[in-house]
């Protein structure tokens, strides 16, 4: 059985709306919003596919947002909570490690790292600096727990953030994920294959190793963006996976069996929402 505490399983959606990385381009996200306000009806889904925060220099008033609008879409009647779902991607991840950075082997360069990917606009949210990060990680064990903790606190004076980074998922999907293949896959007619095999999707961050079970997946969910190409049949038992960021920066792509959405929000890019049906087939694109 599926681990609801780490998946989400869409069931029978009427249309899902999936928004990509937004990496806290508040602006946009607030024109998306009020576009998507007027569109989202009960039945429907909502799910963010990661990176919401980092790069941008907006990240609390994005997660603001992110509740607010929430909030907005629950006073609708028939609208509930489950409607409404958000993953995790690299910049979360990258968040969640930082405020255990005490356990890393490597603080310095993992420090060092995270930094060059954008995650210095998240501790500024937080009231800390580049140069305070740095100097704690080099400075050992006890000088890094006060500081994530100071980071820790500051979180959870910002009302309703730690709450929605702890209701982070890793995938939300359609269906029923099966075990990776281990020999080569029977091609068949697609007329055939169309009625022998059941649909399914699955919406990810920016990857998937087809190679692992769908359990085991770990990081390659937000780590895993240049094994999406990869993906030339139905994989893990869906025909259709969907992610919200290209590290590749290509822009809005659709494959046979994938579609990517991400429009180049917090590179110089747009803000994408795709509009599905329940089988992956893209309805409709919202960019702002």
């Amino acid at each position: 059985m599926v681990d609801a505490q780490r998946f989400v399983n869409l069931k029978r959606p009427r249309r899902i709306w999936a928004v990509a990385s937004v990496h806290a381009e508040i602006d946009r996200l607030a024109t998306l919003h009020d576009n998507l306000g007027v569109r989202f009806r009960p039945g429907d889904r909502l799910i963010y596919l990661g990176n919401q925060i980092g790069r941008g220099c907006h990240v609390s008033e994005t997660l603001d947002e992110l509740l607010m609008f929430r909030r907005a879409l629950l006073a609708v009647p028939g609208v509930l909570p489950s409607d409404i779902v958000y993953l995790r991607g690299g910049q979360e991840e990258m968040w969640q490690k930082l405020l255990q950075l005490q356990l890393a082997p490597n603080p310095r360069e993992i420090m060092d790292w995270m930094l060059s990917q954008g995650v210095g606009a998240t501790l500024a949210a937080y009231g800390a600096t580049e140069e305070q990060a740095l100097a704690a990680a080099r400075d050992g064990v006890r000088t890094i727990m006060r500081f994530t903790n100071s980071l820790r606190s500051a979180l959870r004076d910002s009302p309703g953030h730690e709450t929605w980074f702890s209701a982070l998922r890793r995938a939300a999907f359609i269906g029923t994920p099966e075990e990776p293949a281990t020999e080569e896959p029977v091609i068949m007619p697609e007329e055939v294959a169309e009625t022998t095999e059941p649909a399914g999707l699955l919406l990810v961050n920016s990857g998937l190793d087809t190679s692992r079970s769908f359990e085991a997946q770990g990081d390659a969910f937000w780590w895993g963006g240049s094994l999406f190409d990869r993906i030339e049949s139905r994989s893990l038992g869906f025909d259709r996976i969907v992610r919200g960021y290209d590290p590749a920066g290509r822009g809005v792509r659709i494959g046979r069996y994938t579609t990517t959405l991400d429009g180049g929000c917090g590179f110089g890019g747009k803000l994408v929402c795709g509009c599905l049906s329940a089988n992956g087939e893209l309805l409709d694109v919202i960019e702002v």
